[in-house]
């Protein structure tokens, strides 16, 4: 027989047991895996920030991209506005401004940028990586480990200011073969430093994309949601330039979604395309444009449930 006193002991013990049980089970249960989505403001063109901040929560995103000139004009906006100004909207529609993306400064132009980034809690800035144009095939490996090392200051700001760095693969730059994002990912120590990769710029092969985002694994920090389909460089009719989003066109994402839960890929997923000429929305109004993301949203999830 348990005495009173022990009987509470005992009582106390189980009740301070159970949470400690609770969170040890959920510390061996990850949170299962799913897209996190960013809107690129460019996709609605020059459109006003005040218009575009009310569509982030729309489009299933939380976060918000901004995009200087060609392709938008919202991150000029920001400061013709004023940060606290935006960050008003922002708060008043409950969404946040996550990635900064600035191929006009080029990689070593970045500082002032990330230490943006820092006081608007975002935390990625993506750009591009010098031309390649008069390398030899032979020199892209060598040319990648100098332009890593060149790198590593503007690393040293964005671990400061608690971001990272993305370079985009590019047609004509160092980042621009299966080849060479693989030799990156190799060569790159950094968490701070990485790739966001744009399918658009590579073959349109499902399972080489898939292999190639097994390879970058860790070295992954942003993810394009974008296939060529009739290209971005010419004027065409708007039922071949939105063959760029996906679900629109052939490409399968199965494989890559696939891909991307097998690394536990835990950065964005940006629904992309490039109308011709740069600048203009993706379609004729905000709400068509939000319903065309959400068309490629929802899209996207069926092949992650299938993949």
């Amino acid at each position: 027989m348990l005495t009173r006193r022990e009987f509470g002991q005992a009582i106390a013990a189980s009740l301070i047991a159970a949470p400690a049980a609770f969170r040890t089970l959920s510390a061996a249960a990850p949170a299962p895996f799913r897209l996190e989505y960013v809107l690129g403001s460019c996709m609605y063109g020059t459109t006003a920030l005040a218009e575009i901040i009310p569509e982030v929560r729309k489009s299933g995103a939380e976060y918000l991209d901004l995009w200087p000139k060609v392709h938008g004009n919202q991150r000029e906006q920001l400061d013709e506005l004023g940060h606290d100004a935006v960050q008003k909207m922002l708060d008043r529609h409950n969404a946040k401004i996550g990635v900064l993306t600035r191929y006009d400064l080029g990689p070593f132009r970045l500082k002032d940028e990330l230490q943006l980034a820092k006081k608007l809690g975002a935390r990625l800035v993506v750009t591009g990586s010098p031309s390649s144009k008069k390398l030899k095939p032979e020199d892209i490996r060598p040319a990648l480990a100098r332009f890593i090392e060149q790198m590593q200051p503007h690393v040293a700001v964005a671990e400061e200011c608690g971001a990272m760095i993305g370079i985009e693969n590019h047609a004509n730059t160092l980042l621009s073969s299966v080849d060479s994002l693989r030799w990156f990912a190799e060569l790159n120590r950094s968490p701070h430093l990485g790739v966001a990769l744009a399918p658009y710029h590579l073959p349109q092969d499902p399972e080489l994309l898939a292999g190639l985002i097994g390879d970058l694994g860790e070295s992954l920090v942003h993810f394009y949601a974008w296939e060529h389909g009739a290209g971005a460089m010419k004027p065409r009719p708007h039922a071949e330039q939105i063959l760029q989003m996906p679900g629109r066109g052939t490409f399968d994402f199965a494989p890559a979604l696939q891909a991307l839960r097998k690394i536990d890929y835990r950065g964005w997923t940006e629904i992309f395309m490039h109308p011709v000429p740069r600048g203009v929305p993706i379609c004729k109004t905000t709400a068509e444009v939000t319903a065309e993301v959400n068309r490629s949203r929802s899209y996207l999830e069926k092949a992650l449930q299938g993949s």
